[in-house]
């Protein structure tokens, strides 16, 4: 399991800020953006992106109602992946065909509400499942512990599949991500928000390897 620090801001001087604390310790992260619909909260342009320079390569959680109409403008070189989220009532086959297209690897989100057979048909043509173990947006939400079942269930389910978890991650809480199959888990406050993140960062990568050589 690995550890991916994850990058929400609404104001793009500070989406940049994380991004160059980010490049001193990790090559990948993942960059949330929100268009105040989905989810309250509304982040910067994503075609802002397009301008930074940057030294890792990166993923797109969209919570966003249209995710392509949103991530239309984008088209930085870094960008790896795009996870939307099968609330939305886009066809996702077709966005799951653009984005292949686009020579960029799909991924599918889900709420902690959201119950696995909701999102069982789109989870067949992605790469990715990402779990949501907090509401969506905001750094900091409580943990929900309820979404390990739906991860237990989904890795029995899809064995080829990329796992990963999106908030509430904790130092504390690592061992039950590893224990349910999780392929890598984002982190953000506990990152982010810490006085040095980059220590922030070692302390969750050196938990990993400790829960490895088990």
């Amino acid at each position: 399991m690995k550890v991916v620090p994850a990058i929400l801001a609404e104001k793009f001087d500070d989406f940049v800020k994380r991004l160059r604390q980010a490049e001193s310790f990790t090559d990948y992260v993942q960059v949330d953006l929100m268009d105040g619909v989905f989810v309250e909260t509304r982040s910067f342009p994503p075609e802002r992106i397009n301008s930074v320079e940057m030294q890792l390569f990166f993923e797109v959680h969209l919570m966003a109602e249209d995710p392509l109409g949103f991530m239309n403008g984008m088209e930085h070189p870094g960008l790896k992946k795009v996870i939307f989220h099968c609330e939305t009532g886009v066809n996702h086959l077709d966005l799951v065909s653009t984005i292949r297209g686009r020579g960029l690897s799909p991924g599918v989100a889900i709420k902690p509400e959201t119950g696995l057979a909701q999102c069982r048909g789109i989870a067949e043509h992605v790469d990715t499942l990402l779990f949501l173990t907090v509401d969506p947006c905001c750094y900091g939400s409580p943990f929900k512990p309820e979404v390990l079942h739906k991860i237990v269930e989904a890795r029995r389910l899809f064995p080829a599949k990329l796992i990963s978890v999106d908030g509430g991650v904790s130092l504390d809480n690592l061992k039950d991500f590893f224990d349910a199959g999780v392929d890598y888990a984002c982190v953000g406050s506990r990152i982010f928000l810490q006085k040095d993140p980059g220590e922030s960062y070692r302390l969750f990568a050196h938990k990993m390897k400790e829960l490895e050589r088990r």
